[in-house]
């Protein structure tokens, strides 16, 4: 170890008593200052020989030569003019935020409005919830200068948003989609309101499939006539009138509603005369196949749901089923769920999570007699036949559902599978 290693006082002491006089050490390496002012956070060197350096927020050049004194002063000049220009026209400077930035951001009402609509859009929030007191807390906290809209302002910034993003989607259709292929469906709502949707699937300029809503929109019905009619306005708002196919499910009114379009866009050249324009959903197709299916073991489904039913039915019921399961027989981590019945896939998983949870059940027939008292009721309890008769349908099921996922894809062309779901499936 280097004697220079120790401290003044041990070093001296041990001077006096060597014999020897240390032979003289090198000297120490020398170290460069470093520029320990907070001015050089705002400035850089351009020039070393003439001791140069340009700010950060302007074109001007400072020399350093006798110190940071004028480099100083001049950031200070610009935060004074910051600070000018934040009282008189509201803008607030990064730095304000950071301490410590190279660049100016300006504060701007208009583009926060924007992205609060942003966020009422994407969290599906109703427009009353811009009042609550805790969202102006949080936004008088963290931006003070913004002027919070009222759900008026806020709804009608939301349409403009919309308006604008449909000339451009209007636009770039008009760039890029040759022809189109359209898909469109109708349900209703608890309140018995008909909803109907357009989507058009099309490929661009660059071979990327896109696929964009065009319209979604309450009806008068679910008739061929309103169909074609809701289509037609549609398709003349967007300016397509070049369709290649229309998917539709396979309701007999939709024969109706085609045969309507079809006569509409024929003088702008459907292809192959309309002989392929109507196209019948394949997902909807097996779908009427399964329900059909299983109508073959309704009774034994009917008692499962049932079951499923009273467990869904409270809390209180769920915690009762929680703590029927055990562990060492039920190593399925999941619950059960109660199926919409107009779609048969969800039956699928509410039987499929049933079957596994059957010595769940078993044991809450013996200990809830509420439970049994309750399904004798309706249409009975689960025997151990119907869980025999679910056992055996569900890897058929299995194979409907999986087609039928992969037939409901949206990101990735269908058609050429479905020959092979179907047939090699069956």
């Amino acid at each position: 170890m280097d004697i220079r290693d120790f401290p003044t006082s041990e070093t001296s002491e041990h001077e006096v008593s060597s014999p020897t006089p240390a032979a003289n050490p090198l000297p120490p390496p020398s170290r460069v200052r470093k520029n320990r002012s907070e001015a050089w956070d705002h400035f850089i060197v351009v020039s070393e020989e003439e001791k140069r350096a340009k700010c950060l927020y302007c074109p001007k050049e400072i020399k350093f030569n006798g110190g940071t004194s004028s480099m100083r002063n001049h950031w200070l000049k610009h935060q004074e003019e910051d600070s000018n220009k934040k009282q008189k026209s509201g803008s607030c400077s990064t730095a304000d935020m950071e301490g410590n930035s190279s660049a100016i951001s300006k504060f701007d009402q208009m583009e926060l409005r924007k992205a609060l609509g942003k966020v009422f859009i994407g969290l599906e929030l109703p427009f009353r919830k811009v009042d609550h007191e805790a969202l102006h807390h949080f936004l008088n906290l963290g931006i003070p200068q913004f002027k919070i809209p009222s759900r008026t302002t806020l709804s009608r910034d939301i349409l403009q948003m919309w308006g604008n993003e449909k000339v451009r989607l209007k636009t770039f259709l008009s760039q890029h989609c040759g022809r189109v292929c359209l898909t469109t469906d109708f349900w209703t709502s608890c309140q018995n309101y008909s909803y109907m949707s357009l989507t058009a699937h099309f490929v661009d300029n660059n071979w990327k499939l896109n696929k964009k809503i065009l319209n979604f929109c309450q009806v008068p019905g679910h008739s061929g006539d309103v169909m074609a009619q809701t289509v037609w306005n549609c398709l003349t708002g967007w300016g397509l009138n070049k369709v290649l196919t229309m998917t539709v499910d396979n309701a007999s009114s939709n024969d109706v509603g085609i045969s309507q379009l079809k006569k509409a866009l024929m003088p702008d050249g459907l292809l192959m005369g309309g002989e392929y324009f109507h196209t019948r959903c394949c997902a909807h197709v097996l779908n009427l196949i399964v329900k059909e299916g299983l109508k073959d073991i309704e009774r034994e489904v009917l008692r499962i749901r049932g079951a499923v039913r009273y467990v869904q039915a409270s809390s209180s019921r769920l915690q009762r089923f929680k703590a029927c399961i055990d562990p060492q027989k039920v190593q399925y981590k999941g619950f059960v769920n109660l199926d919409i019945e107009t779609r048969w896939n969800t039956s699928y998983l509410m039987l499929d999570a049933a079957l596994k949870h059957m010595p769940t059940f078993a044991l809450l027939e013996m200990q809830d007699h509420t439970y049994v008292k309750e399904l004798r009721k309706g249409k009975g309890l689960p025997l151990p036949e119907d869980w025999e008769y679910v056992r055996s349908i569900l890897p058929f099921l299995e194979l409907f559902y999986n087609a039928t996922v992969r037939l409901s894809g949206s990101s990735y062309v269908t058609s050429n599978m479905y020959m092979f779901e179907v047939l090699e499936r069956r």
